[in-house]
């Protein structure tokens, strides 16, 4: 985790409706390490997935740079949502982005990846079954499997965790970071959860109201680093969790 892999400079999104101009994001920069974990938090409706989907050139900036120090890399996107596909098996759907990606045309090479993924992390037995049979924190594992099936440079995540329950967020939350640990992948994720941002970021990007700045970012330095579950018991945690609180307190 040494060298940085993107650059964003005063990155501002104006939107434009009939009556009037409407400033989202104003003078966003930072700057994102090979393999670092980057939380983005903020209050609701503040920009924090409009920056994704502009890195993602879903949307463009109307102002600012976004430098990848790779030309044209690949961008895994996470949504809340799975999005799978009900009438594919759960390795047809690990194999839709790369068709996307080539057209149609995947290696042998390719295939083994995807089953090597699907084995590593527990859904190789289930990969002929449809979406409809596995559990809600079971279909987002099948969803980060597709995601990392592109070999994505950079993963973005947009609050992957939502729509799922307390008990099961905590689960797939220690999943989702040993997946992205163990693949040696760079990761932005957006969460509106504080405590979820603590226990899984190496560093926390705190976002003001609209239109919204960067107030802070915080260096997440714990006792002893381990999964997020057990980070939420560092004694570091509270500390954390209480100056980032205050910060989007002051938003509200």
């Amino acid at each position: 985790m040494c060298h940085n892999i993107l650059e964003v400079k005063n990155l501002t999104k104006k939107y434009h409706n009939l009556k009037q101009e409407v400033t989202a994001l104003k003078d966003i920069s930072f700057s994102v390490k090979n393999k670092e974990f980057i939380t983005i938090v903020g209050p609701s409706g503040c920009g924090k997935s409009t920056i994704l989907s502009i890195l993602a050139q879903i949307i463009p900036s109307s102002y600012g740079e976004v430098l990848f120090k790779k030309k044209n890399p690949t961008i895994g996107y996470m949504l809340q949502q799975d999005a799978l596909f009900d009438w594919k098996t759960i390795y047809e759907n690990c194999l839709i982005g790369l068709k996307i990606k080539n057209k149609n045309k995947i290696t042998k090479q390719e295939e083994d990846f995807v089953l090597n993924l699907l084995k590593k992390y527990g859904l190789y037995e289930f990969k002929d079954n449809y979406p409809d049979s596995l559990s809600g924190g079971m279909r987002q594992r099948v969803a980060l499997i597709r995601t990392l099936a592109i070999n994505p440079d950079i993963l973005l995540l947009d609050e992957p965790f939502s729509a799922l329950d307390y008990q099961t967020r905590l689960s797939l939350s220690d999943d989702v970071y040993n997946i992205i640990k163990n693949e040696e992948k760079t990761a932005i994720m957006v969460t509106h959860d504080i405590a979820e941002a603590i226990s899984i970021s190496n560093r926390i990007i705190v976002l003001s109201k609209r239109p919204s700045t960067i107030k802070k970012i915080y260096n997440i330095e714990l006792t002893n680093p381990s999964t997020p579950t057990n980070n939420r018991k560092d004694k570091n945690f509270l500390k954390y969790h209480d100056m980032i609180w205050k910060e989007l307190d002051q938003n509200v």
